[in-house]
């Protein structure tokens, strides 16, 4: 593909700065910046999630930037206007296995001449890349915030396997069988997301990428009135099926086909100032350019049995630096997982000094309450300095 350019500055707010950092992992990564201009300044590290780009963090970079760190957003591996990353389904699934996104992050931060930074944050897929990255290596990444993706700690190592009876295996449930064999049948969107006719779905929906992208970021958000999560008790298919179809997935549709039933109306999409329509056309113009296979390569990382076993590696490891999370009341991420947030809470995060659940917000969080994240976040850096 070829390279981009860096944003036309009448894109982004003043005060923050599109620039590319070379030889990031392989990677011509494209960053935006707030705080830049005084050297020595600690560093804040925004990692966003999909299908959302650096420009996700722009309402909250501001802000940061203003209380005295330096803030940087990466268009991550796979995403916007960083290259050197393959785009191919057929090609180099490996380089976004968490461990490599994990490096990419770590890159980023010796490229720019940091040892440590005060808190590395991600939202959604950033969520548990944040999370690696603070488990993984405390000593660099000083705190972490995590957004609407709850982290309930690394996979488990399966444990007195030898001493079992013979024939007594545990057998793991196939939940995507599970799901279609319902009376209606269902999938997962994990599912979906690896597979090959994703990306060309929403690229070239019937409905055009603009109004694609404008249903989903409203099916996910506080704007669709039925967004109202509750604690599933089990990950079973009866259980999954209660979310909302962007989750579980009528069996018959694709993504876009689904959230086309959820478009928003032209007043609804007029009063969104959440996301304005010039807003929506940076994301449009910039998933038109590059398509979605990137960002689904990280799904489908997560169905391969060797990336997952590599995380066993930190089986029983819990993150030890200050940790917080913020998510939106409206948001069915906090719930996708059951469980998950009460081990975040119980188990994984040790040193967890805060949970914030956001009126008015649902999936898009930093977007949808941009002030009162940003305010918590300013409370979080704060207190774990």
């Amino acid at each position: 593909m070829p390279e981009p350019a860096t944003y036309d500055v009448a894109i982004l707010p003043e005060g923050i700065r599109s620039r590319f950092v070379a030889g990031v992992n392989g990677l011509n990564m494209h960053v935006l910046e707030a705080g830049y201009e005084a050297a020595g300044r600690p560093c804040v590290l925004l990692l966003h999630g999909f299908p959302e780009l650096a420009y996700s963090w722009r309402k909250i970079m501001l802000p940061l930037a203003a209380a005295g760190f330096h803030v940087v957003a990466p268009d991550q591996r796979g995403y916007g206007r960083t290259t050197g990353w393959d785009d191919n389904y057929d090609g180099d699934l490996g380089s976004f296995r968490m461990l490599n996104l994990v490096r990419d992050t770590l890159g980023l931060v010796a490229a720019l001449g940091y040892r440590s930074v005060a808190a590395v944050i991600g939202h959604d897929f950033g969520s548990p890349l944040a999370a690696y990255c603070a488990l993984i290596r405390p000593q660099v990444f000083r705190a972490v915030a995590l957004m609407s993706a709850p982290f309930g700690g690394p996979p488990a190592l399966p444990f007195n396997t030898a001493n079992r009876p013979e024939g007594d295996a545990m057998a793991v449930p196939d939940i995507h069988a599970a799901l279609a064999a319902l009376p209606q049948p269902r999938k997962h969107y994990h599912r979906y997301y690896s597979s090959r006719r994703a990306n060309g779905d929403m690229r070239h929906s019937a409905q055009g990428l603009h109004a694609f992208l404008r249903a989903y970021y409203h099916h996910k958000s506080a704007d669709w009135a039925w967004n109202k999560p509750f604690p599933l008790a089990a990950w079973t298919a009866d259980e999954l099926a209660r979310m909302p179809t962007y989750y579980i997935m009528n069996q018959s549709q694709s993504m876009a086909e689904t959230v086309a039933d959820e478009m928003p109306t032209a007043g609804e999409i007029a009063a969104c100032q959440w996301l304005t329509e010039a807003e929506l056309a940076v994301y449009a113009g910039e998933f038109a350019r590059t398509g979605f296979q990137g960002g689904l390569q990280w799904y489908r990382c997560r169905g391969v049995d060797r990336y997952n076993a590599e995380l066993e590696i930190f089986s029983g490891c819990t993150i030890d630096v200050p940790a917080c999370f913020i998510a939106g009341v409206s948001d069915w991420g906090v719930r996708q997982v059951p469980g998950a947030l009460e081990a975040m809470q119980d188990v994984a995060c040790t040193n967890m000094l805060d949970v914030h659940l956001l009126d008015g917000a649902g999936h898009w969080v930093q977007q949808e309450q941009a002030a009162a994240v940003s305010a918590l976040l300013l409370q979080f850096l704060q207190r774990s300095a």
